[in-house]
């Protein structure tokens, strides 16, 4: 085809454009205006509402940020915080005519169509209305490469389609609102998406303060980001700048005076380039709260997808001078690249109605560099492993309270080597000399083991267990391996007598959260992170809400609270901790030591706030720890909960609380500091379990009943714990029963013959 021919052809055809008559007559031309037809309908309501994949701002208490999400680097601005010269600079290098003629330019279709017709290239679209709908379907309606690619193809169906959906939005929007779609949707270059991360990226600055060079740098890099990018090509970049200014200049946007000044200034550029760390990576040390907050909002129905698209903002409950102080606090404690050896610390605030999560630090950074010590791994929030020791000997004196007993009641302390009926085979061991007998309150300092195992008969395993989960060890009651058994069903099925010695699982949060239980009056309320969440718009976004519950009877919780006021004292596990730090608060605390000393625990409660930390080894074959400065992995550990992790608890707590009242612990309860009346407790062995569980509830016992495999008649009571026979017990305390099925377990078939 001639070029004269051509030129007839292109006039022609954008005469039938023009006259509306063009779509009718694609078929005619060799091609199928039905599939352009319909990927218009599917276009256009999303360009002209839709919304684009935009920035998530994850924020602390007071609205600074602390992270970004995203999966386009895009934040979206409106009109009024876009400076008139980007949208000057923008229209005069893309389309002069922008603001007085339609978003539909015949001539650049027609020339697609004789092109298309004739073999040539697929020319590109004019208008900016025409360049939003194809950046638009590049960059946020397409969801796969494949799609990305049909969304650039040069063809003449996608020319056809972007034209019918820029008439659309000529008819539905605003020159300024496309104008303002079209500046946040574009792309310029190293992963800024829209003018605002645009200003930011390369300038350091806010759409709204973009000077005149500045805008016309990245009016000009709309062409081509790679080819114009400032850093990489500055020379190029340069020039293309010059042309945008040149082109305000011809337009009127300028003076030539302006333009001069503006030719001449430097690109201006920041080096390096302001980046925006993407991820809970990104974080520094908020990164294990950022996780946290994460997981949070995935369990509560909002996706991580959904928040590196959403442009969300979501404000968290994190006080930075909590969380400085933590991160202090562990850091100093233990070095961030000590092998072995991981310190973390939680801090939880109390409350009626809320329990919001204060600070999650750990000596260890979070990041991807396992050479300097970093791990995503949420070491202040996932159960470690190894255990938190004597800690969980709160749950049994909660337990025995709650069965009628009281803080100043004297509670046997058997000498090493005992052994619990509980379970058979079972010894226990002190670390050191003990009275043979204790106050409760007495025990909760000093924390002789065999007290609590001897306590534990007379509670029984379950209902301790229960007191915990109640009380804040939540995940002890979630499926292990999918749908497998909680580590609480296994530990009451085998009625390990160990658990009041805290070998399980533990998280640290959650141990603090038994701590803001107890300072609640009782009540448990879930961990929570969230302040508020609001969406693009702002509009806020409510999120389904765990209940709170009262856990313990307040004045339970209130006596224990004073039960646990030794442990600071001198004579308790933390007193010297406390007194290197200067502490002067009264506290309800208690330490932990697992065996061998691979890990140590502290948990501390004021009625202010509530914190926890575990020290243990996070190595993939955990070894003892020595106590030192700092703590070591060695062959045989020497390290106490009462050392490292108590006092990383009492420096961040005296920051945390400076200039807070030293508020008194609330006062106690006379039922739960001397305890219910004690009446004899009967014995109901041989007896068939209904009448037995009648008699006991008659005389003033809380009964469970549960049943195994015994060659006794069935329903025959087998065992009972505590045992009755002249025993005395306290009225309301839980008897638990267990009674017999009638059948004989079958014996382990033979093995068979070789």
């Amino acid at each position: 085809m001639t070029a004269k021919v051509r030129l007839l052809a292109v006039t022609v055809i954008a005469g039938i454009l023009v006259a509306g008559l063009a779509f009718p007559l694609v078929g005619g031309l060799g091609l199928l205006s039905s599939e352009a037809i319909v990927g218009a309908q599917d276009t256009a309501p999303g360009v002209i509402g839709g919304d684009m994949p935009s920035i998530t701002t994850v924020t602390d208490m007071n609205g600074a940020p602390i992270a970004y999400l995203y999966e386009q680097n895009r934040q979206i601005v409106r009109s009024d915080q876009i400076a008139v010269t980007m949208k000057a600079a923008i229209v005069a290098i893309e389309d002069r005519r922008f603001f007085s003629e339609s978003g539909l330019d015949p001539r650049s279709i027609a020339r697609a169509v004789v092109n298309n017709g004739t073999g040539g290239s697929t020319q590109g679209a004019s208008t900016l209305t025409e360049q939003y709908v194809k950046n638009y379907d590049e960059y946020v309606a397409a969801k796969t490469p494949a799609e990305q690619l049909k969304a650039t193809e040069a063809t003449f169906g996608r020319k056809l389609r972007e034209a019918r959906v820029a008439e659309q939005l000529d008819h539905s929007l605003s020159k300024d609102e496309i104008l303002t779609r079209y500046l946040n949707v574009v792309y310029l270059g190293n992963q800024a998406y829209g003018v605002a991360a645009a200003a930011r990226t390369y300038f350091n600055t806010t759409p709204d303060k973009l000077t005149v060079p500045e805008a016309a740098l990245l009016a000009g890099m709309v062409q081509s980001p790679t080819a114009y990018d400032p850093l990489n090509h500055p020379q190029a970049a340069t020039g293309r700048r010059n042309v945008v200014i040149d082109q305000m200049r011809q337009q009127g946007e300028l003076t030539p005076e302006q333009a001069a000044a503006a030719t001449a200034a430097p690109l201006g550029v920041q080096a390096p380039l302001t980046g925006l760390a993407n991820g809970c990576v990104g974080a520094g040390d908020d990164g294990f709260f950022c996780s946290y907050v994460l997981d949070y909002l995935d369990q509560e129905g909002i996706t991580p997808e959904q928040l590196r698209s959403g442009g969300y903002t979501v404000r968290t409950t994190l006080d930075p001078v909590a969380m400085a102080a933590a991160k202090q606090a562990v850091d100093a404690k233990v070095p961030p690249t000590q092998p072995h050896v991981a310190d973390t610390l939680a801090i939880v605030q109390p409350g009626a109605t809320s329990h919001p999560v204060r600070a999650l630090a750990a000596n260890r950074g979070y990041g991807l560099d396992a050479a300097a010590g970093q791990t995503t791994y949420d070491l202040p929030v996932e159960p470690e492993n190894l255990g938190a020791g004597s800690v969980y000997k709160i749950f049994t004196a909660a337990t025995y309270l709650l069965g009628g007993g009281g803080i100043s009641n004297v509670i046997p302390v058997p000498p090493s080597g005992y052994a619990s009926p509980l379970s058979p085979g079972f010894v226990v061991a002190n670390d050191g000399n003990y009275p043979g007998a204790l106050t409760l309150q007495d025990a909760l300092a000093q924390s002789p083991n065999t007290a609590f195992v001897k306590l534990e008969e007379t509670t029984g395993v379950a209902p301790v267990v229960n007191m915990a989960v109640n009380m804040g060890m939540t995940s002890l009651a979630k499926p292990t391996s999918g749908n497998g058994p909680s580590i609480a069903d296994t530990v009451k099925a085998q009625n390990q007598a160990s658990f009041t010695l805290g070998p399980t699982p533990t998280s640290p949060l959650e141990l603090a959260s038994v701590g803001a239980t107890l300072a609640s009056h009782g009540t448990w309320c879930p961990p929570d992170p969230i302040v508020s969440l609001t969406d693009a718009s702002g509009a806020p976004v409510s999120l389904p809400t765990t209940a709170c519950h009262q856990a313990l009877p307040p004045q339970l919780a209130d006596t224990l609270m004073t039960g646990m006021s030794k442990d600071d004292q001198p004579g308790g596990t933390s007193a010297a901790s406390a007194v290197a730090a200067g502490w002067n608060r009264p506290t309800a605390a208690k330490t932990g030591t697992t065996e061998v000393s691979e890990s140590g625990a502290f948990v501390g409660a004021t009625p202010q706030m509530s914190g926890a930390s575990i020290v243990f080894d996070d190595s993939s074959t955990p070894r003892p720890i020595c106590y030192g400065t700092p703590p070591t992995s060695c062959a045989t550990g020497n390290l106490f909960g009462g050392e490292t992790p108590a006092a990383t608890y009492y420096q961040a707590m005296t920051t945390v609380l400076a200039g807070q009242p030293i508020a008194p612990l609330p006062a106690t309860d006379p039922r739960f500091v001397s305890g219910g009346n004690r009446i004899a407790v009967p014995q109901e062995i041989g007896q068939p379990v209904d009448q037995a569980a009648a008699a006991l509830r008659a005389a003033g016992f809380v009964v469970t009943t549960s049943q195994v495999d015994n060659r006794a008649p069935a329903g025959t009571v087998v065992g009972q714990t505590p045992g009755g026979g002249g025993g005395q017990g306290i009225q309301g305390q839980t008897i638990a029963l267990v009674s017999s099925s009638g059948k004989v377990a079958a014996p382990p078939a033979a093995p068979s013959a070789p």
